[in-house]
């Protein structure tokens, strides 16, 4: 499946670009792309926590990806 993945933060340093195309075969959850992401680049295991968000919103492991989603990376985040 080839997927778009726009990257936040430190998830745009850890990869080294913006936007990532992706043709990762298996991956159809976000949790399964969660897993692809730390295992492709394994710095992301310094952070604390890794989201994944599908057409905007933040999406829960089982959440099914589809072909042409808007996918991102949230690192972790603070504000007061």
């Amino acid at each position: 499946m080839k997927l778009f993945i726009t990257c936040f933060g430190p998830a745009r340093e850890i990869t080294g670009q913006r936007q990532l195309e992706l043709d990762v075969p298996g991956v159809t959850t976000a949790g399964a792309l969660r897993s692809y992401l730390l295992n492709t680049w394994p710095d992301f295991r310094s952070l604390d926590v890794v989201r994944v968000a599908v057409n905007q919103a933040y999406a829960e492991d089982d959440l099914t990806i589809n072909e042409g989603d808007e996918l991102a990376i949230i690192p972790p985040v603070s504000g007061g």
